[in-house]
């Protein structure tokens, strides 16, 4: 049986073993949102691996020096770029996906900042809200 390092299995107590910490700096780092874990339906904290892997990371920072305010920024950038290289991994593969050539392309940017592919001939709806941007192709090509 294979366990997702997401699924929220551990309890306080077991997840504070595990980390090497009191359940009490558990309960204070969730407090401060430095590391927030699942509920339970009757309210329990339940951690899951990642969970605990935060905690030891946290662990270690505290250790170094850095404040938990600190700590709390430090996390948040790691998710950001995390999220970041996600969407980098993303459009990525979809230009991966794209047979034609990018010159060959047309894009129409949407009222709400939407850019969309379009394949030559086709045309944004609704028309009037679109602007369409190409660059035309060079005699002889």
């Amino acid at each position: 049986m294979d366990v997702s390092a997401d699924q929220p299995i551990f309890v306080i107590s077991v997840a504070a073993e595990l980390a090497d910490m009191h359940p009490q700096t558990l309960r204070q780092y969730d407090r401060l949102g430095i590391v927030s874990p699942s509920r339970a339906p009757g309210k329990s904290r339940r951690y899951s691996q990642r969970d605990i892997n935060m905690l030891r990371e946290v662990q270690r920072l505290s250790q170094e020096g850095v404040s938990l305010e600190g700590i709390k920024r430090i996390l948040e950038l790691e998710n950001q770029v995390a999220a970041l290289q996600g969407r980098v991994s993303e459009l990525t593969e979809e230009l991966g996906r794209r047979r034609q050539p990018l010159d060959a392309r047309i894009f129409a940017a949407g009222a709400a900042g939407d850019v969309v592919s379009l394949a030559r001939g086709q045309r944004p709806r609704p028309r009037s809200q679109a602007v369409v941007l190409w660059r035309p192709r060079a005699i002889g090509r």
